[in-house]
């Protein structure tokens, strides 16, 4: 009996055990699941969250469109155009390797670009790229292949519509649409806007449900710049003509208003296309206007004569002895290019006698000298608009002996950039003020236009010495080395200057570097005017100064300048409303002469009133002034775009006002 007793018991003994045993375990396991749970969820939460975002959520960046760049009349310089990029999805692509062999076919690969396509393809990624700004053509070809997997972009590229016009100004940018060069570099932020996002949200299996863009792009500003594009043309004409001409190595040349510091025109040979930067060196992209540096010569001597009043050391009418055309500083000898025994101050500068520059400027001594020489903008940046610009090079006083300071006085040992020239010389032509020359006129936006005002760095003389100045400079084109400077009914003041080139480490007598920098009208200057001819056998006078005389009279009557310097009389503009000279109009049926009585036709250089004439007549006189001319209505003139008197050049347009006066009219209607 006890034997049949146990035998229940043991059973219930096992039981019990295993239940004990199987409570623990899954006690044991539910806690330790509990404590993983607590781990992800508590201590590593951030760290899964940001980890599910990265598998699940993707975001495409959208670039956003450049703003314009345009000329002071709101001619566009530069703008975006869309384009389109090859793109990828390859978790959609089923046989990466024909896809990749279909997509070369259109895109003409390299072996090593064929692998590169198919590497990227040939992945569980989201997004790929694989042709970066296709053409129209490419783009519709792999379009009509229908391909899976494979889809577009739309991309932004910039384009230059005038070449090679201005692109030293303008810069040029890379393929990610980021500035490299000129203002779409230093204007980069400003141009570029600010990217947007598109968020894209997957699957388990990597695979897009769902996407939505998070934040649109903003297009960038439009920069409205100081530069007149028919200038600029005419300055890039004459500086390649001129370099052509000469055989020169290159040259430069900058316009700008001595009064406001805005830059007209700058220009530099050679040159490149912006569309295609890569395809030019990196010596035709350089701005040597503002990168490269020269000795002036003789333009220096602004600098010097200009101290030398201020400081009232010397006076127009002293006499200098300048005999026997040569002075010795130590071993250091300065000649001049013949004897002129005793001049006066002033014409020192008219002749431009380097002895007696030399002798004015060690009077001066090199402490006072050279504070000009800085007051005047020299060895130092001038503009906030021109990236990479030269500081020009300039020694302290305490390393200038007399020899050395003989040189400075007449533009050696010292170095330069010709936009620091070019506003050294506006000090003077606008009565003593250092203006920094600006290239950016103002920025244009949805709130608005944001002007950019003038800014005035220092005053370097007073009125009075800049007065003085201008009248000795005037007798520099007038009657000394500028002569091939002057200009028909304008007054011009300007300076030449001629540099020996460092060739072999000696000053060469044949390679020179040719120089002249004016204003006009001298009495209120509208224009500064530099030009640098690089390495060239003949002097500024004959090489430079003939550029500026043709450039400065095309821009003088672009901007209708009036004469200062026998002025031919006004035109006699009738005071009659158009209803008054309606009324006096022959009728249609009547015979009309093709002149209206009193009609001496157009002067040279100024628009006639063309009020009255007919249609036949008014285009017969404006095509022979060059006008490229539209006309609104028929019948006679009775009003004009361009006004009577006012300056005009070859090419601008004329837009003329027709009406019938006074008939119902019978008979044909001619068309003119």
């Amino acid at each position: 009996m006890a034997t049949t007793s146990s035998s229940p018991n043991r059973w219930r003994d096992v039981v019990r055990r295993r239940v004990a045993v199987t409570a623990c375990a899954m006690t044991l396991w539910a806690i330790a699941i509990e404590a993983r749970l607590v781990q992800l969820q508590v201590f590593r939460y951030d760290t899964l969250v940001e980890r599910a975002q990265r598998q699940q959520s993707h975001t495409i960046d959208l670039h956003p469109k450049r703003g314009e760049i345009i000329d002071r009349q709101g001619r566009v310089l530069a703008y975006s155009v869309d384009l389109e990029t090859v793109v990828a999805y390859p978790v959609d692509v089923d046989d990466p390797v024909e896809t990749t062999r279909r997509l070369c076919e259109v895109l003409t690969c390299s072996d090593a670009q064929r692998d590169l396509i198919q590497a990227r393809l040939d992945t569980d990624r989201l997004f790929a790229p694989v042709q970066r700004q296709v053409s129209i053509d490419t783009a519709r070809r792999i379009r009509e292949l229908d391909l899976e997997g494979i889809g577009f972009l739309k991309e932004n590229a910039r384009f230059y519509p005038n070449r090679e016009l201005a692109a030293h100004l303008i810069g040029y940018v890379g393929i990610d649409n980021q500035g490299l060069g000129g203002l779409e570099s230093s204007y980069d932020e400003e141009i570029s806007g600010r990217p947007g996002r598109v968020l894209i949200q997957t699957d388990g299996l990597n695979r897009a449900f769902t996407s939505r863009v998070e934040r649109p792009p903003t297009a960038g500003v439009t920069l409205e710049l100081t530069i007149d594009l028919y200038i600029q043309y005419i300055v890039e004409r004459e500086l390649r003509a001129a370099v052509r001409e000469h055989h020169a190595a290159g040259g430069s040349v900058v316009v700008m208003h001595p009064v406001t510091g805005e830059i007209l025109a700058l220009a530099n040979e050679p040159t490149f296309n912006p569309n295609t930067f890569l395809l030019s060196d990196e010596n035709a992209r350089r701005n040597r206007a503002t990168q490269d540096v020269y000795e002036p010569g003789s333009t220096f001597k602004i600098v010097t004569a200009s101290a030398a009043l201020e400081e009232g050391v010397f006076h127009p009418d002293l006499a200098i002895d300048v005999s026997p055309g040569v002075v010795r500083f130590g071993s250091h000898r300065i000649e001049d290019v013949r004897n002129y025994g005793v001049l006066s101050f002033a014409d020192v500068v008219v002749k431009s006698s380097n002895v007696g520059a030399s002798k004015i400027g060690v009077e001066l001594g090199p402490e006072r000298l050279i504070r000009y020489v800085r007051r005047f903008g020299f060895g130092q940046t001038i503009s906030r608009d021109f990236p990479g610009e030269s500081r020009g090079i300039v020694h302290p006083p305490s390393r200038l002996p007399d020899s050395e300071l003989a040189s400075v006085s007449i533009g050696y040992n010292i170095s330069v950039t010709a936009l620091q020239m070019a506003a050294a010389m506006s000090v003077v032509a606008n009565g003593g003020e250092l203006v920094e020359p600006r290239l950016v006129r103002a920025l244009l936006s949805e709130p608005g236009r944001l002007e950019v005002p003038r800014r005035v760095i220092r005053r370097a003389i007073s009125p009075e010495t800049a007065a003085t100045m201008t009248r000795i400079l005037e007798d520099v084109v007038s009657r000394g080395t500028g002569r091939a400077a002057r200009l028909a009914g304008y007054t011009v003041a300007g300076k030449t200057g001629t540099t020996e080139k460092i060739v072999g480490g000696r000053y060469s007598q044949t390679r020179h570097v040719a120089s002249f920098v004016g204003f006009a009208p001298s009495t209120r200057p509208e224009v500064t005017i530099l030009v640098v001819i690089d390495d060239v056998a003949q002097f500024g006078g004959s090489v430079a100064a003939p550029v500026f005389q043709r450039i400065a009279e095309a821009t003088l009557r672009h901007l209708g300048v009036p004469p200062n310097v026998d002025a031919p009389p006004p035109i006699l503009v009738s005071a009659d409303p158009p209803s008054a000279l309606r009324a006096r109009l022959t009728p249609v049926h009547a015979q009309v002469p093709l002149e209206p009585s009193g009609w001496t036709g157009p002067q040279r250089g100024l628009m006639p009133d063309l009020g009255g004439l007919s249609a036949r007549a008014a285009f017969a006189v404006a095509t022979d002034l060059g006008l490229i001319t539209r006309v609104r209505g028929d019948g006679f003139v009775v009003g004009q775009t361009l006004e009577p008197g006012s300056a005009i050049t070859r090419g601008q347009t004329l837009i003329l006002r027709l009406e019938r006066a006074g008939v119902a009219g019978t008979g044909s209607r001619s068309k003119s």
